[in-house]
């Protein structure tokens, strides 16, 4: 299991070695892992939102309106 608070003290050591002109680098990085959770949580939601939605409900009980009789010619 992670340890949170040691991986950060553990960073901020490494970050403190670095110089000046690489730590825009890192927080590029950090950036972009933000944004790539952010994106990530924002997906399952909307996939959360979709599953739980009743929008197509009126399909569940919806009458068939053609049969195979329909069909002027069948696929064979």
């Amino acid at each position: 299991m992670i340890n949170r608070d040691l991986t950060i003290k553990n960073t901020i050591q490494k970050l403190n070695r670095l110089p000046d002109e690489k730590l825009p680098e890192v927080e590029d990085f950090v950036d972009f892992l933000l944004t790539k959770m952010d994106d990530a949580l924002l997906t399952e939601g909307i996939q959360q939102l979709t599953s739980e939605a009743k929008a197509f409900n009126y399909l569940i009980h919806e009458e068939n309106l053609y049969s195979v009789e329909d069909l002027k010619e069948k696929y064979k």
